[in-house]
């Protein structure tokens, strides 16, 4: 029996943050991302979201002996879907295929929420290992809510599994809610967000 795999496109691109084996670029089709609060965390998470005609870039890679156990942990303010008939990749099986998404009934308003500068540096940093800068433009290029503050945690980071990066990764994530007009809040002057 085949293992199944997960499309990830978000943090779980950089393989720094997971041992999952077999990781293969892929594009999940009829999807955008964004960033939307949720009950669970009190922070702003990072969701797909259903948008025919759009598509996004990411990963696939196995769940050995298809056991969920620990990924549906790590991924606990999230539903898994089957999403097996919309990916790309270049897998010689055709494997099933779970994406991780936050129900719509669990989006809540992103006004007194943030997002964790030290998360988003994760997830761009897999995209510029993977797919280089024209992957980092593409993720933000094709992610919705830059509007929501970002809280800068780098010194002292809140994400578990933060990584770090090379000072051309965090040039051109700076550079890109430079671009965005991103409203990037230092951790002394915001609200500090519960770990997650």
């Amino acid at each position: 029996m085949n293992d199944p795999y997960f499309f990830g496109y978000g943090s779980l691109v950089n393989t720094k943050s997971h041992s999952y084996p077999d990781p293969r670029p892929a594009t999940l089709n009829g999807w955008r991302r964004a960033w939307v609060a949720t009950p669970r965390f009190g922070v702003v998470l990072l969701t797909g979201v259903p948008a025919p005609g759009h598509s996004i870039q990411g990963l696939i890679a196995a769940v050995p002996g298809a056991d969920w156990d620990a990924l549906d942990a790590r991924e606990g303010g999230y539903a898994r879907l089957p999403a097996r008939h919309a990916v790309d990749h270049n897998h010689p099986h055709d494997p099933d295929i779970a994406v991780y998404a936050v129900a719509p009934e669990n989006h809540l308003p992103r006004d007194r929420q943030m997002i964790l500068l030290s998360y988003l540096d994760v997830v761009v940093q897999g995209f510029h290992e993977v797919f280089g800068e024209t992957g980092v433009q593409g993720f933000f290029d094709t992610t919705d809510g830059w509007d929501t503050p970002i809280v800068n945690d780098r010194a002292s980071p809140l994400y578990p599994r933060h990584q770090t990066l090379t000072k051309g990764q965090t040039a051109l994530v700076d550079d890109h809610l430079a671009r965005l007009s991103a409203q990037v809040q230092e951790r002394h002057e915001a609200p500090l967000p519960p770990e997650f």
